[in-house]
């Protein structure tokens, strides 16, 4: 499973793209308004810390308002992703940037049927909403699990990327049921990186070493 980083914020972008992990930026209007800078400004400084794929989101709701939107984002650089949400509106203009061979990534996934119409449509990723599901009680990875086994039976070519990641349990459950990426927050990549053991550890390493040289 690839590693995406789920931010607006190109401080934390900058730290764990220099660790080597990650190969994509997913970012949305909440993220991009958290950061209170101009979003057209933020998408161009990530595009020129991170290589892959970078999400950004339209915020049109008719498709043709949002093809608009999608055909000035793609200006900005060469591996813009356009996000759009997942409604019959966003279907058309999915339909209509494939067509123009402009990547697209449906966000808000809920279902594996919402997630077949997407790709049907056209959509280079889907991405489910894990950690939304379950905070109503579904089960959000099962979601993803159905999601992956429907697209490997009918050779479906859309990448899924599990979103609204919550934990480290969370990367390791989505990477177990066949996603293909997962976009994770800065918070849940460090809590991946630290563990006290680890700590104990080099702290071991560093006193037996002081003892063996003196």
């Amino acid at each position: 499973m690839r590693l995406f980083i789920d931010t607006a914020n190109v401080d934390e972008i900058r730290e764990v793209a220099s660790w080597g992990v990650i190969s994509g930026v997913t970012t949305n209007p909440s993220l991009i308004a958290k950061e209170g800078r101009d979003f057209k400004q933020v998408i161009e400084e990530i595009s020129s810390i991170v290589n892959g794929p970078i999400s950004a989101e339209v915020i049109s709701e008719d498709a043709e308002g949002m093809v608009e939107e999608a055909l000035e984002l793609v200006k900005i650089s060469n591996n813009i992703v356009i996000k759009i949400p997942m409604t019959s509106e966003g279907l058309k203009a999915v339909s209509v940037l494939a067509k123009k061979d402009i990547k697209t990534n449906v966000t808000l996934i809920f279902s594996p049927l919402q997630g077949l119409l997407a790709a049907r449509a056209g959509a280079s990723y889907v991405s489910p909403f894990i950690g939304r599901i379950d905070d109503i009680g579904t089960d959000g990875v099962a979601l993803v699990e159905q999601m992956a086994e429907m697209f490997n039976i009918h050779n479906i070519d859309t990448e899924i990327i599990a979103a609204s990641i919550r934990s480290p349990k969370h990367v390791i459950d989505a990477s177990m049921a066949g996603s293909d990426i997962g976009t994770i927050p800065y918070k849940v990549f460090k809590q991946m990186l630290n563990h006290p053991l680890t700590d104990s550890g080099i702290r071991q390493f560093l006193s037996d070493w002081e003892k063996a040289i003196k």
